[in-house]
């Protein structure tokens, strides 16, 4: 082991290879370094309103940026997310968590400072290029990077340990949205909405974070368990103890089939968390101060983070796929409940309603490493989770654009603002039907695409996989 140590170099996995008697609680926080940095991602909406008035000041002006164009900043960033996941998780596996998370930290905060020049220039496409290119690779290889490495720490409780990882993703925005607020106001001035500022400083301190969680991370040793743990002997039929090939594994329909699941229970989530300020501003107006709308994202950045640990914990007792259908069939009822709040004026009930629905949406991306190793076994989680993850990328593009254009065209044909999310929040639960169809239809996958002993010696992989 410490010949290991000599000849690796700093991010190796020899490096970072825990010894004897480490403590696996140490690796969450390392984990959540990571994630409450990269989930500054679902506060954005918080910049919208003052980038449409970077030449305006006061007001936009006719050169200023509208809402629909700057909603693309959000889903370029949610493409790249799941494209960077797709291909970064293979390659994490090869060369270990800590390299991944400092590349993550690089990517994630450069792309603040190159949007910060753009801001600076009233370049779009560069926005579009430093916080939605470089920033959703950063967001994605981050990501990925602490899932997998934590699955293997904690073999006991697959569901609670991906819900310690991915709940700071969730509550990121808790942190972001209010920083990114006092940051403004701080940086505003007469000739400056304080947003090219408050984007240069989001950088420099978003890198320094995630570099802490890189030093942090430790892998556990190649076939190590808990004290005292054993695998159970009597498992759910949906639990698999065999493992499933990285690139046989999207070739199953279970692949595909929790691929449409997840994409459409975030499609119905992403939407809401991407458009939340102005949302229940203009669903509530003269109600809501800007102020008043910032907790409101605040307090979905808690329940989306909540809701990650919560039912991902929950899964481990009653199974990933009842869980994932509590999701679709409440989020259906709650999607159809919520116009009615805005158009009665009931806040609380219309806040409390979304406040379970982003609960959920955490709940499913918290619980779907788990879903996955499941069925496909823990030796190739990190890869096959990476590629699921396009399914976050499409839905980053369907449920913006959904959001943004229904309601500039009900505004265009003469809608009142109040009104104008009604019909798109039936929209969001035609699509959980669909999803709750997709989860239904998932069965243990066929021996067939199983791994033989051979096979699994022939291909070692990433320290700790069993």
């Amino acid at each position: 082991m410490n010949q290991a140590v000599t000849r690796g170099g700093f991010f190796s996995k020899e490096r970072i290879t825990a010894g004897p008697g480490f403590n696996r609680w140490m690796v969450p926080p390392a984990a959540l370094a990571i994630h409450l940095c990269i989930g500054q991602a679902y506060a954005f909406s918080v910049f919208n309103k003052p980038m449409t008035q970077l030449l305006g000041i006061s007001e936009s002006a006719p050169d200023d940026w509208t809402i629909p164009q700057l909603g693309w900043i959000f889903s370029i960033a949610i493409v790249f997310l799941g494209l960077s996941a797709a291909f970064a998780g293979k390659w994490l596996e090869e060369v270990g968590p800590r390299k991944a998370m400092f590349t993550a930290a690089c990517c994630f905060g450069g792309g603040f400072m190159v949007a910060a020049l753009g801001l600076q220039l009233h370049q779009l496409w560069m926005v579009y290029f430093g916080y939605g290119v470089l920033g959703g690779i950063g967001l994605g290889v981050g990501y990925v990077s602490p899932v997998s490495t934590l699955i293997k720490w904690f073999p006991d409780r697959r569901g609670m340990a991906t819900g310690m990882a991915i709940m700071g993703f969730g509550g990121g925005a808790m942190i972001a949205s209010p920083l990114s607020l006092k940051l403004m106001n701080a940086f505003k001035s007469e000739t400056s909405m304080g947003v090219t500022e408050t984007f240069l400083v989001l950088g420099i301190v978003y890198f320094i974070y995630m570099c802490i969680g890189a030093l942090a991370v430790r892998i556990p040793p190649a076939d190590w368990k808990p004290e005292g743990w054993t695998p159970p002997v009597q498992q759910n039929a949906m639990i698999s103890r065999n493992h499933v090939h990285i690139d046989r594994a999207i070739k199953t329909p279970q692949f595909w089939l929790l691929w449409w699941a997840l994409c459409l229970n975030v499609t119905a989530g992403i939407g809401v968390l991407g458009q939340a300020s102005l949302m229940i501003q203009e669903s509530f107006q003269g109600m809501i101060t800007a102020a008043a709308a910032a907790g409101f994202v605040g307090l979905l950045s808690l329940a989306n983070m909540s809701g990650r640990f919560l039912w991902s914990t929950v899964s481990d007792y009653i199974g990933r796929k009842v869980t994932y259908g509590t999701f679709f069939v409440l989020g259906t009822i709650l999607y159809l409940l919520v116009p009615g709040m805005g158009t009665a004026g009931h806040v609380t009930l219309f806040v409390l309603f979304y406040l379970v629905i982003l609960s959920m949406y955490g709940g499913g991306f918290s619980t779907v490493p788990a879903y996955l190793a499941d069925l496909f076994g823990t030796r190739y989680v990190g890869g096959i989770h990476g590629r699921l993850l396009t399914a976050w990328s499409a839905a980053g593009i369907f449920g913006p654009v959904l959001v943004n254009y229904i309601r500039d065209y009900q505004l265009q044909m003469g809608i009142p603002r109040s009104d104008v999310y009604i019909y798109t929040m039936y929209v969001m639960a035609g699509l959980l039907v669909i999803g709750f169809i997709c989860n239904m239809m998932i069965r243990p996958v066929s021996a067939e695409h199983h791994m033989s002993a051979e096979n699994i010696a022939a291909e070692p992989i990433a320290a700790g996989a069993k």
